[in-house]
């Protein structure tokens, strides 16, 4: 049975995340205190001790990167992925566990995105919920012209959830158009319009950074957000990777392609079951497959027969 690799990115955190794993391994808690000097924070104070700002972009992206390689590295050596695929900040860890670039330097492109990201500011997103990909599509173009503002369909997730992202302005106008359709339109808790053209600035610096960083060939091919194609070479990582901060999430569309291509199993890392949920309305719920979340240690060694 093939299996694929998930790795979620902002809105999957939970109080606590790897503390267990990295209580019980010195390597795990290393990847901690580095990512704490990359980030410049005390990452444990604020996602153990239930300390301030736990979705600031800045804070939670290095924190979801060490929980979620963690978590992979514990079961690492158990594992023969045919794929792997990180929606959004997840992408970075998806690359990482495809050994293009270290665990380290994951968690350092993990701490650069988050802070570039959180002081771009200056923008909204929501969730749209029980509404088909025309229609939302359609919310977003008559927002846009309404108001002459920025606005993009940025994730498109699964059949029935979309994320729109932009101007506030727009993005007010677009839920209240969502709203006169009967679909639910969820403001989401983010510091700016997060894979939008509003991202430019943020993205020209991460790019220039990535120029500079050594990519090596996927072990495994990693299904890029940008395009939901699989990259199985450094060039095309390095470049599905430079457009991802203002391309849009095209979830749906990967979770297809691995499954088009034989993943039949789909492992999770993360604090909480987010993207395994999506698989259902994703694929069908009587379609061929089966996923497993591995949000703790007591998962991994489950994962790995005790030995996690």
């Amino acid at each position: 049975m093939s299996t694929a690799l998930l790795f979620p990115g902002q809105g999957a955190q939970e109080p606590g995340m790897g503390r267990d794993l990295a209580e019980a391994n010195t390597w795990a808690m290393d990847l901690w205190k580095f990512a704490e000097n990359a980030a410049g924070e005390r990452l444990r104070e604020i996602y153990w001790d239930g300390g301030e700002e736990t979705a600031r972009t800045r804070w939670l992206q290095p924190a979801l990167a060490v929980v979620e390689l963690n978590l992979y590295r514990a079961c690492a050596d158990f594992l023969e992925p045919a794929f792997a695929a990180g929606h959004s900040a997840g992408e970075l860890m998806a690359l990482a566990a495809a050994r293009v670039f270290s665990f380290e330097k994951a968690v350092e492109l993990a701490a650069l995105r988050g802070r570039l990201m959180d002081e771009a500011g200056g923008g909204a997103m929501t969730a749209l919920v029980k509404v088909d990909e025309a229609k939302a599509e359609d919310i977003v173009a008559k927002a846009k012209e309404a108001t002459g503002k920025e606005l993009v369909l940025a994730n498109r997730n699964t059949p029935a959830q979309f994320v729109i992202s932009g101007h506030p302005e727009a993005v007010e106008a677009a839920s209240g158009l969502a709203k006169e359709l009967k679909a639910r339109a969820i403001p989401l808790a983010v510091s700016g319009a997060f894979h939008s053209p509003l991202m430019e600035e943020a993205a020209k610096e991460f790019r220039s950074i990535l120029d500079k960083t050594d990519f090596r060939d996927p072990v495994f091919p990693v299904v890029m957000n940008a395009t939901a194609s699989p990259a199985s070479q450094a060039d095309e990582a390095r470049t599905g990777l430079r457009a991802q901060m203002t391309a849009g999430v095209l979830w749906q569309a990967s979770v297809e392609a691995m499954h088009g291509q034989g993943a039949r199993r789909f492992l999770e890392f993360g604090p909480k079951a987010v993207l395994a949920k999506m698989l259902p309305a994703i694929l069908g719920k009587d379609a061929d497959f089966e996923s497993v979340t591995i949000a703790s240690a007591e998962d991994a060694a489950s994962l790995t027969g005790g030995e996690g």
